[in-house]
């Protein structure tokens, strides 16, 4: 059987441009979605990532925003942002990297990088100690059609890996790690989410992000941070009417989101079609693959938890990422769900939705598309110098294409 593919990203009749034709591709998408469950959630979906929480809620102790969408939003709900978070530790006696010890008034919040940057009342509020000599900032990441990511299977991403050392002469070689799968106890999978593919589910990457980013406990996370100013009973996300807790909302909607589409208009002039033949002609295609399929419907993933739907099975996408990790230079120094040496590695981003961003790279230091492949080392050197090397109007057609994205 073929795959279907998904024509442009996803939804090339639809612009970005103008606020209510923004929002239809991830519409269309959700209602897809929704026919397969026994009843049409999407506003429901739609309505709990967007809802604001405060400490009547579950808000805190500890918290980056106060809702999902106060992050992820541009260009509508569940895309990237200019927001960033704080990320610190250092590197104990082995040289062994550690997490922080974060003292807060009445206690110590410890076991993950994450200094959070609000809290609920002064006593509760992180601060980056003194001794933690690494330090990082990393920014929001679009969820945008992380459904078809989720559904690809680890073959495929394995696969990508094995195969990169011998279309680059050994200089690229994608990492894929085993993450716990925080809704199948004891099952793990390549992990695909986050900036250091610390979760391979999104419900998991969605609990995390609940405790982790807004301080709400729930089934798969039911222990806040810190106890200091805390009044609220863990697990402070419930089911509600349909059995469904706000994690379980939030993982259905990003599951049936469609990425932004590309610029059409752009992706068919001469000067993008040329830059996308010299992107595969200098090698960035190795990392940014422009195209894989999802696994088949029906296909049970997540440890049993989650089974493919037809919307989201046997389809060819074209992320332009591989969802891997890479050391190109530019890597935090952190290390969270793989070994020691994914230090200095960080996850492929998927260039789809690329044309919606101001500023770029993990640390949304580059403000330019040419600053940010300058940026570029490590194993991405060779290719770094290769779009060096092209002329001025090259360069301009190469970067023409990835404004298409």
């Amino acid at each position: 059987m073929r795959p279907k593919s998904i024509d442009g990203h996803l939804a090339r009749d639809h612009d970005l441009p103008g606020d209510a034709r923004v929002r239809v591709p991830a519409l269309r998408a959700l209602e897809v979605l929704d026919r397969r469950t026994s009843g049409n959630t999407f506003v429901r979906d739609h309505q709990v990532f967007e809802r604001r929480e405060d400490a009547s809620l579950g808000l805190g102790p500890v918290f980056n925003a106060t809702s999902c969408s106060e992050c992820h939003q541009n260009p509508v709900s569940g895309g990237a942002s200019q927001i960033t978070e704080i990320r610190a530790g250092h590197r104990d006696d082995n040289g062994t990297f550690a997490n922080p010890a974060v003292s807060v008034n009445g206690g110590t919040i410890s076991g993950r990088s994450l200094i959070n940057d609000r809290a609920v009342c002064p006593d509760a509020q992180e601060h980056v100690p003194e001794s933690e000599n690494i330090r990082a900032l990393r920014a929001v990441l679009n969820t945008l059609g992380d459904g078809f990511v989720e559904a690809i299977d680890d073959g495929t991403l394995i696969d990508i890996a094995n195969g990169q050392p011998g279309l680059s002469d050994g200089r690229i070689a994608g990492q894929a790690i085993q993450v716990p799968i925080l809704e199948a106890p004891g099952q793990t999978r390549v992990g695909r989410f986050g900036w250091k593919d610390q979760h391979g589910s999104l419900l998991s990457f969605t609990a995390d992000a609940y405790l982790n980013e807004m301080g709400v406990t729930s089934r798969l996370k039911p222990a806040d941070n810190t106890s200091v100013c805390k009044a609220n009973t863990d697990p402070e996300d419930t089911p509600d009417e349909l059995g469904m807790a706000n994690i379980d909302h939030v993982a259905q909607f990003m599951r049936g989101t469609k990425v932004p589409p590309r610029d059409t208009t752009l992706a068919a002039t001469p000067d993008a079609q040329a830059g996308q033949k010299l992107f595969e002609a200098i090698g960035c295609n190795i990392c940014h693959v422009e195209s894989m399929t999802t696994a088949p419907a029906g296909t049970v993933l997540n440890g049993g938890t989650y089974t493919v739907p037809d919307a989201l099975g046997n389809r060819t996408i074209h992320p332009f990422g591989d969802f891997l990790l890479h050391d190109v230079g530019t890597g935090d120094g952190i290390v969270q769900a793989g070994p020691q040496d994914t230090a200095a590695k960080l996850r492929t981003a998927p260039l789809w939705g690329l044309r919606m961003k101001a500023r770029f790279l993990h640390d949304l230091a580059s403000m330019t598309l040419e600053d940010a492949i300058r940026r570029h080392g490590g194993e991405a050197m060779r290719v770094e110098r290769r779009f060096q090397n092209l002329t001025s109007s090259e360069q301009e057609q190469l970067i023409a294409f990835l404004r298409s994205l």
